[in-house]
């Protein structure tokens, strides 16, 4: 099987439930599911990347604030895919394409990258917070028809950059879910008759202080939706750091990740 993986950077669970009206009604309509997630700590970007990615927590993985320039010593799932003879790609934010190909960044080089030799093989890389997420979601798809990898990163911003300068309770974050949710419902049909499984989630939620790495529930609860028949829709109480694994497993790559059986059918 084939997966595509969204991270919708800083989309609280609360937000989601009410704000991603295309994602619900697949869900009601029996073609997906919302599960619960509770992000690792400290709920921060780019240690949470690595969490998604590799099935580390940041105690353990030693990325554990945003200022960690550096690549990672963790397996990700790309590099396991690339060893398998998979193509990786990814739509994402520089630090991402820091901690798999090459750190520090430099745009010049880095962010437009097709290299096999690479785990992450091809990517469009952004720097900008304001990257528009429409921007964002054509380069994902320039890559899957280009390449047509076998797993594909897609992980815009705009939330992210909504919260931070609004918060979790203003009508600028919640719309700039509803924007991103708008999106999917533009690409997601197309991934999923292409034979794609994908899953969509959230690195981190929001506060009312315009920020996040705490311990509160608007600040750690985040969503995960599942679509494909790779999946059960059953019962599940799936982890934030069991996304790595489950990912592999679709994939079909040996791994010594942990992994939700119970997602997947």
């Amino acid at each position: 099987m084939k997966v595509i993986l969204v991270v919708l950077d800083g989309l609280a669970l609360r937000v989601a439930e009410h704000g991603l009206g295309f994602l619900q009604a697949l869900c009601l309509a029996g073609r997906g599911r919302l599960y619960r997630l509770e992000c690792e700590l400290p709920s921060l970007s780019r240690p949470l990347y690595e969490c998604l990615l590799t099935g580390v927590p940041p105690v353990s993985s030693g990325i554990v604030h945003n200022g960690v320039n550096r690549l990672s010593t963790e397996t990700s799932l790309f590099h396991l895919a690339r060893a398998a003879g998979l193509t990786t790609a990814a739509a994402a934010y520089h630090w991402v394409s820091e901690l798999y190909n090459r750190s520090p960044f430099e745009p010049g080089r880095d962010r437009h990258v097709s290299d096999t030799g690479l785990p992450i093989q091809h990517g469009h890389f952004y720097y900008a917070d304001h990257y528009p997420d429409s921007h964002l979601f054509d380069d994902a798809e320039h890559l899957r028809l280009t390449h047509a990898p076998d797993i594909l990163l897609v992980h815009p911003m705009n939330i992210d950059d909504a919260g931070h300068k609004h918060g979790l309770s203003s009508p600028e974050y919640r719309n700039a879910a509803r924007r991103a949710d708008g999106l999917l419902s533009h690409y997601l049909p197309t991934w999923l008759d292409a034979g794609y499984q994908v899953l969509v989630t959230a690195d981190h939620g929001m506060n009312d202080d315009r920020s996040h790495g705490g311990t509160l529930a608007e600040e750690r609860e985040v969503p995960l939706f599942v679509f494909g028949e790779g999946f059960s829709l059953g019962e599940a109480t799936p982890r934030q750091v069991e996304i790595c694994g489950t990912v592999c497993s679709l994939l079909g790559l040996a791994h010594d990740k942990p992994w939700c059986r119970e997602l997947l059918a």
